[in-house]
């Protein structure tokens, strides 16, 4: 359950690449902004009625973090790709800070990279940019002073009694602190009550009762993974969605629906009438929360009409149904479902968190994250492109997360590496997907003439 990607550099100036030390001292000196990147967990496990809790590691060391590698000659894609499926095989310490971050040396035209892995506890994608954004500056000769660590808010007095009562007996008070201020919320605010519980009942209606299809997107996996990715320009896929009357987000999702149905095909599957059903994260921040860690996103449960043969109708489909979507009380239900989950004991908080994450529910996952559209520097150099890494959840064996970047999107496709040996079908269907919709919009242009 990691997230992370590769940040890629032109060369400096000079020509150099930064030293380890020079990446360290700029990491060192950002840490005071986020405190979490300092802590560990209490306990690696989870479980029972006591809930591990986050404290400063007294063994902290950046050095510990931040270390170094070259990639193989001749330092290409593929070379790039390799190694970032072998980094993100392998989980994080939970006996440390769940974070790493490696400088990469050895790409070709003299490039190199800053390739970072965090757990999805410790922040989302959106909060991941929000990272992103304090370590690069969007002036190449500005030097950033050290930031300040921030004061931790005092407690209320409820989470008080909380902090000072004996474990596990903390544990079960918080718990019934969070419950008794969702029940007054809900009772002062009955209006937003009502929509959540409508929410609540339409997601399990729809995408709990009617479960999505099952292919063999939707198997067991092991910890091996592979990578591989599809380049695009961001002003193209807007000018072609609006074209077609949709958004970059339809456009996103109608690729990747060519890119599953050429998977399917290519493996002889029967492709589901009804489509496969992705996950489509939902970001719940306010702008204020830009650098708030931990995970504020819902979700969007979105048919891929991969059976339907014609691309444009394919389209049409899923703007009809994103529009839909974003016009229900579906993302809120599914943001209910997630805090009730949180009101429940370890022991069954577990099994609730499963239970969102399974595959009768989704077979895919599709992130979208906007990043920076200005051009960013770090050490100097100009940051060219960012390869972005969804996690798999159990039993899912490709998620794909896109970024977009200084008027460039790269979808950044993660599979299982024993059940997906055809992840480049996929790369090739989703680059024939954006060819499909380039050709539906020089089709309208020219309808229009």
């Amino acid at each position: 359950m990691s997230i992370g990607g590769a940040m890629i550099f032109d060369p400096r100036p000079d020509g150099q690449v930064p030293t380890l030390e020079e990446v360290r001292v700029s990491v060192r000196d950002r840490l005071g902004a986020f405190p979490r990147y300092a802590q560990r967990l209490s306990s690696p496990q989870v479980g029972g009625l006591s809930w591990p809790q986050w404290v400063d590691d007294e063994r902290f060391d950046v050095d510990n973090h931040v270390g170094r590698a070259t990639l193989p000659d001749p330092g290409g894609d593929a070379e790039l790709h390799e190694w970032m499926a072998e980094f993100f095989s392998h989980p994080l310490d939970r006996t440390r800070p769940l974070w790493t971050t490696f400088l990469l040396d050895g790409l070709e035209h003299g490039r190199w990279a800053l390739v970072n892995k965090t757990h999805h506890c410790l922040l989302d994608g959106v909060g991941s940019v929000g990272v992103l954004e304090a370590i690069l500056q969007p002036d190449p000769n500005q030097v950033s002073g050290i930031a300040v660590r921030p004061q931790p808010k005092p407690p209320g007095r409820l989470e008080s009694v909380a902090a000072h009562a004996p474990q596990p007996l903390a544990q079960v008070t918080a718990s019934g602190v969070h419950a008794v201020r969702g029940g007054l919320h809900a009772v002062l605010h009955p209006s937003e009550a009502w929509v959540r519980s409508r929410g609540l009942a339409e997601l399990m209606v729809r995408d709990e009762l009617v479960g999505a299809p099952r292919t063999s997107l939707n198997v067991p996996i092991g910890q091996g993974r592979r990578f591989a990715a599809v380049r695009a320009s961001l002003d193209e896929l807007k000018e072609l969605a609006h074209a077609l009357g949709g958004s970059v987000n339809d456009a996103v999702l109608a690729a990747c629906t060519t890119g599953f149905r050429a998977l399917l095909l290519e493996r002889g599957e029967s492709l589901p009438g009804h489509g496969l059903r992705a996950m489509v994260p939902v970001n719940l921040r306010a702008a204020s929360e830009r650098l708030a860690l931990g995970n504020k996103v819902s979700s969007l449960f979105v048919e891929l009409p991969v059976a339907e043969p014609v691309a444009q109708v394919r389209f049409g489909r899923i703007v009809r149904t994103t529009q839909r979507l974003k016009d229900s009380d579906v993302a809120v239900g599914t943001d209910t479902f997630i805090e009730l989950a949180a009101l429940a004991p370890p022991v069954l908080h577990a099994a609730l968190a499963r239970s969102t994450y399974a595959t009768r529910l989704f077979n895919v996952t599709i992130t979208n994250v906007p990043g920076p559209r200005q051009p960013m520097y770090a050490h100097g150099a100009r940051l060219r492109e960012v390869f972005p890494v969804v996690p798999l959840a159990a039993a899912h064996t490709v998620g794909i997360a896109v970024f977009s970047y200084d008027r460039r999107l790269i979808f950044g496709l993660g599979a299982d590496r024993a059940s997906t040996p055809d992840l480049e079908v996929l790369a090739g269907g989703i680059e024939r997907g954006i060819a499909e919709l380039r050709e539906l919009a020089e089709g309208h242009r020219h309808n229009r003439v």
